[in-house]
């Protein structure tokens, strides 16, 4: 299971509170959390890092806003389930893919990356791909491969799943807040799905109060700085069931619960 963008304490509140029933009840095998914007909306720190693992996640992703809170720099170093993006820098604190076991003794190769149209001009996030599909390859090192494409265009989240397809068993887009309903099982047997959507309240401006984006866009004056809508968080994600001997996805269902978004749950959910 993959969890889109927590966005501050409503989101937080939300996947802490369910999570642990949802493993247990789901028979959920690895859960993975995009976790950069759990932090009042900013980052993440080692608290809420470790809260989100006692609940049940077993990686948590990063993104453009991977050092908004300074203290991710440091613990970061001594913690290798929270993955910033693969194509950071050499030098960079952290790391960008860790292969780690889930529940049912699996390898899961999990890997973080950053896209570059409108976004910080890192490395090439194609090539960076590249390379730790080679060296870890589904099926043989790793029983599943979950890539967290976070990035703002459509196109190149797109792009990275074709790239991808037949070599990870899914390819998830991250970072727009908002869930996308093109979840599938591309032609390689990948599968895909251009945004998972937040965890957060989307009565909101992509999960921030309404009245600092609106003032921003109406007269191009900043007032304050931006923070996250504090009203009943949905829960929105994706749960993809992979094919043991290969590590292909045989079925891909989007997740949402709660919140001001319409319910929707995977066919096989009890």
């Amino acid at each position: 299971m993959f969890l889109g963008d927590i966005v501050g304490q409503s989101g937080r509140d939300a996947v802490i509170e369910r999570l642990p029933d949802m493993i247990e009840q789901q028979n959920i095998d690895f859960v993975v959390i995009n976790g950069e914007n759990a932090a009042g909306g900013f980052g993440i720190t080692e608290k809420i890092y470790d809260d989100l693992r006692d609940a049940g996640a077993d990686a948590i992703t990063l993104g453009n806003h991977s050092w908004d809170q300074k203290e991710a720099l440091v613990f970061i170093e001594r913690e290798d389930r929270l993955l910033r993006p693969v194509n950071y820098p050499d030098g960079t604190p952290g790391r960008g893919a860790n292969l780690i076991t889930g529940r049912n003794g699996a390898h899961v190769l999990v890997i973080n990356v950053m896209g570059r149209i409108f976004m910080d001009p890192l490395d090439d996030p194609f090539a960076a791909i590249e390379r730790e599909l080679a060296a870890c390859p589904l099926g043989d090192v790793a029983s599943a491969i979950l890539i967290d494409m976070h990035c703002e265009t459509t196109s190149e989240k797109q792009a990275m799943g074709h790239f991808a397809d037949g070599r990870a068993s899914m390819v998830v887009g991250t970072h727009t807040h908002v869930p996308t309903s093109d979840h599938r099982i591309l032609d390689g047997g990948t599968a895909f799905i251009t945004d998972a959507g937040m965890c957060g309240d989307f009565n909101s401006v992509i999960g921030m109060d309404k009245e600092e984006p609106l003032r921003r866009f109406t007269t191009k004056i900043g007032a304050k700085r931006f923070e996250p809508a504090r009203g009943e968080a949905t829960i929105c994600g994706v749960v993809v069931e992979t094919d043991d001997k290969t590590g292909l996805a045989t079925d891909i269902w989007p997740l949402r619960i709660g919140g001001q978004l319409e319910p929707v749950l995977p066919a096989f959910w009890s």
